[in-house]
């Protein structure tokens, strides 16, 4: 952080807040005290620093006399600015070599170019976002889906932020009354009543409870669910991949291993993005690169959420699919077994391969003519439904799911202590940790190091 800290923030800082390459338009964004005149010095047109904030001004960016470019100017004073400061963002013609030399023009003229996350940074300093709402920022620019967006939009708004700052306020209420009660000790006076206390304390609890355990769905709106397809050499895993995201992706044959590596891609069911890994198939080989393809398909499973395990309805007993889906590694996963190339049968559905009554159910398609891959959707669509939680607040952050667990932990040691009639120190420490842990995450409580972790993620220009 102190890559950060360390930087005087007055500093005008420039960067180019649109993505790099040849496009219609791109947009140098400024801010800091100096940026109005600096701007000023540079824009031929409206007198900027007489303009009034949230205009838009057309004008020229000139040097030595000559045209660089025509521009669109907004105005943002302060502190109605993203960072709150003064803020100035040219809209220019998208070509890399205007844009860098507007930046090399901006910082002779004394700017110096943003380091990443500052312009988010600064925003936090001044108070513009608390911290949770901050990282939500990126969040919201790495969102690429429906459900990922919402969440991240839901926490820049400041609704989970709120939640957390309420909380923190309660318990630090109760903690100034017991402190109050220290001062007073020899004088066996009770500002807090312990039973009020406790109720509070358990009701703060079950809160943090209900959201740690939304951080598992969180984390699937935020980075997808990570969904393995594996099975036996041939099954037809290529060819489900391919009916699955519509496009010929995989190289399909009828010869044996033909997939050596996993090859990834991604599909959105009900606005949840769903992590596709095609995996070489399952089986005892002497080929030195389809093994190495194969320990990566068990190392895949290990780590997914989700195993679409196909094997040929067609070919496959009872027993030889019991065997197989016994293999599978342990994890934390759904197993969603599924018969393929029912349009090789002779026979009707109902006499195809069984498993144990205890066992998941099995899904049966053809992946060549796409017959039931509407039934398989659905039941992509119900692993969503049951991973959500009632909680509309999601936890997506694992550093706010960290901060999290170590409040609940604090206010667990709170109950404790209560229902031993131990001492008001020691509830007052177990408090204090918790309204501490909580101040972590919307930036309350915060370090040199945390911001810099923060916002060195973050890309430069926002």
């Amino acid at each position: 952080m102190n890559h950060y800290l360390k930087t005087d923030l007055d500093d005008t800082i420039c960067a180019l807040a649109t993505a790099g390459g040849i496009g219609a338009i791109g947009v140098i964004r400024i801010s800091g005290s100096n940026t109005l005149p600096l701007v000023n010095s540079l824009f031929k047109g409206k007198n900027l620093e007489q303009a009034d904030s949230h205009t838009l001004h057309f004008g020229k960016i000139i040097q030595d006399d000559i045209i660089l470019d025509e521009v669109l100017a907004s105005v943002f004073k302060n502190p109605k600015s993203y960072t709150g400061e003064d803020t100035i963002e040219l809209s220019c013609h998208g070509s890399p070599y205007i844009l860098q030399k507007i930046l090399e023009l901006l910082v002779q003229k004394g700017a110096r170019l943003a380091k990443p996350g500052e312009f988010t940074l600064r925003a936090f300093l001044n108070k513009k976002l608390d911290l949770s709402q901050a990282e939500a920022v990126a969040d919201l620019i790495a969102a690429d889906s429906a459900a990922s967006h919402q969440t991240a939009m839901q926490q820049m708004r400041g609704g989970y932020s709120q939640q957390i700052q309420n909380l923190r306020e309660k318990l630090i209420n109760f903690a100034s009354l017991i402190e109050l009660e220290l001062d007073f000790a020899e004088e066996d006076v009770e500002f807090a009543s312990k039973s009020e206390l406790f109720q509070l304390v358990q009701n703060i609890h079950s809160l943090l409870q209900s959201l740690l355990q939304s951080f598992q769905y969180g984390n699937v709106l935020k980075n997808g669910v990570p969904t393995v397809i594996a099975g036996r050499p041939n099954a037809g895993k290529s060819t489900l991949l391919n009916a699955l995201l519509k496009e010929e992706r995989a190289i399909v044959s009828n010869i044996a291993g033909t997939t050596r590596d996993t090859i990834e891609e991604s599909f959105v069911v009900d606005g949840v993005t769903f992590r596709l890994i095609d995996t070489a198939g399952i089986r005892h080989s002497n080929d030195t690169i389809e093994s190495i393809g194969i320990e990566r398909t068990f190392e895949a499973m290990q780590k997914a959420s989700l195993i679409l395990y196909i094997f040929d309805a067609s070919q496959t007993t009872p027993e030889e699919l019991q065997v197989e889906l016994s293999q599978i590694p342990a994890g934390n996963h759904l197993i969603i077994p599924i018969g393929n190339k029912v349009d090789l049968l002779t026979k009707s559905v109902n006499q195809l391969t069984q498993l144990p009554a205890n066992s998941p159910e099995i899904t049966y398609l053809s992946s060549l003519n796409k017959h039931g891959i509407d039934e398989l959707i659905e039941r992509l669509k119900n692993f969503i439904r049951t991973n959500k939680r009632g909680n509309d607040i999601v936890v997506s952050n694992l550093r706010h799911f960290e901060a999290l667990q170590q409040a609940s932990n604090a206010l667990e040691q709170v109950l404790q202590a209560i229902n031993l009639q131990m001492s008001g120190e020691l509830l007052s420490l177990d408090i204090r940790k918790a309204i501490f842990h909580l101040g972590e995450i919307t930036g309350e409580i915060t370090t040199e190091d945390l911001l810099g972790n923060i916002f060195s993620k973050f890309c430069i220009g926002k």
